[in-house]
């Protein structure tokens, strides 16, 4: 993980004008600069002691928690990353101005995933391959952190879903333990492939085994745990463990983009559609437990809401593009 040294100089507050400047000259020049653009920046904060001092500062800021994506430096016409650059602006000028204690709220808020190692957005997936040869599958919204040293390779899931194939570590004289670490237990590989999901609002872990087996201890469990076989899946909370049941066939269709489903309660279809699409997806009670079976393609969510209604009983109502609601068909007049 990054780490981030405060001096005593980050204690006293930045003028908000030339924070914002700052969090702007960041945005602008974020790997899509020119010489010229360069050359000005330079000037800028070569100009006053505390225009280099606010600079200082929202570069600190951006390593720690990723807030203006490479991306946004590039040139664009769109006005979706135009929005964006306007939200990184404000995000960046927040903390400068609350620094150094905002650091610390910040990193403990729901928001916290930003300043993860690796993470996903919504309706992403890709896979990356650690020092030790792990090669970790991460589904949407998802955020991990990786800490490996003399002693373990530990690997942190904040929130979504990962398919872990466990590499040997033969670079490493000495055997590591390979451990996921939610806020619900440890799940120790011992030489495996295996799925872990665990959503943010989740009160419970899934974990769900490929290959080999894994051994699971929840948190605060005084000691106990079991070990999970090839072919089986359980859910686990802080204090214990769920039955283990049969593993379900499908568990790594996510990694393929599909969404399966088998006599899914549409409310719950919907919910596991709303993971993969930005803004809100609800479903009407009063069409909630109707039942939907197939296999969807999740690299186009709306053609799966615009084609419900030729196979259920419903009709999906688009507010907008980010506000939309599966609701029973309107009566004929």
């Amino acid at each position: 993980m990054i780490s981030t040294t405060f001096n005593a100089d980050d204690s006293r507050p930045i003028d908000r004008a030339i924070a914002r400047e700052a969090a702007q000259w960041l945005a602008s020049l974020y790997d899509g600069q020119s010489e010229d653009d360069i050359a000005a920046c330079k000037r800028w904060r070569a100009a006053d002691p505390e225009h280099e001092r606010a600079w200082q500062r929202a570069q600190r800021i951006n390593q720690k928690f990723g807030i203006v994506p490479k991306a946004v430096g590039l040139p664009t016409l769109g006005r979706k990353i135009r929005l964006d650059r306007r939200r990184a602006i404000k995000t960046l000028l927040v903390l400068m101005m609350a620094a150094p204690i905002g650091y610390v709220s910040y990193r403990h808020t729901p928001w916290a995933a930003m300043s993860a190692d690796y993470r996903t957005a919504k309706g992403e997936h890709r896979e990356i391959q650690l020092a030790d040869g792990t090669y970790v599958h991460l589904g949407t919204a998802t955020s991990i952190d990786i800490e490996f040293d003399g002693a373990q390779r530990l690997l942190r899931l904040h929130a979504g879903e990962i398919e872990v194939t466990t590499g040997s570590d033969s670079g490493h004289p000495a055997y590591r333990p390979f451990i996921v670490q939610t806020t619900h237990g440890h799940i120790r590989a011992l030489g495996t492939r295996f799925v872990v999901r665990r959503d943010e609002d989740a009160t419970m872990t899934r974990v769900s085994v490929l290959e080999h087996a894994v051994e699971i201890r929840p948190q605060a469990a005084n000691g106990k745990l079991i070990v999970l076989n090839a072919g089986q899946q359980t859910r686990f909370s802080e204090s214990g463990f769920e039955p283990v049941e049969a593993l379900d066939p499908h568990v790594t269709d996510w990694t393929k983009g599909v969404l399966f489903a088998s006599r899914m309660r549409l409310e719950e279809f919907a919910a596991e559609l709303n993971r993969y699409r930005p803004g809100l997806l609800r479903c009407d009670p009063a069409v909630a437990g109707l039942r939907i079976t197939g296999a969807f393609q999740l690299d186009n969510t709306d053609n799966i809401l615009n084609a419900l209604p030729d196979t259920l009983p419903v009709e999906v109502l688009f507010r907008t593009r980010y506000w939309v609601t599966i609701v029973p068909p309107a009566k004929e007049s």
